[in-house]
């Protein structure tokens, strides 16, 4: 009978062990990938970013434009 005892309790320490490596390994992998994500959503809005620079330059050119069809320009010296 302990025998058979040893035998259960080794073998519940070895899937106990088992599981835990696994949980860490995905825990590990479900980090990097949303670290990952991380990265992509900074990308992205640094993209979106640089677009909005850019329309809001394209504006104010067309606005200074305009401003000097009708407004007089002197340089200082």
């Amino acid at each position: 009978m302990s025998e058979r005892r040893a035998k259960t309790v080794l073998l519940g320490a070895v899937l106990l062990s088992s599981f835990t490596i696994w949980a860490v390994h995905f825990q590990q992998d479900q980090e990097r990938e949303n670290m990952y994500k991380g990265v992509l959503k900074d990308d992205e809005r640094r993209r979106e970013k640089m677009r909005q620079r850019e329309a809001d330059l394209r504006e104010s050119q067309r606005k200074r434009e305009i401003y000097e069809r009708v407004q007089t320009v002197e340089k200082d010296a």
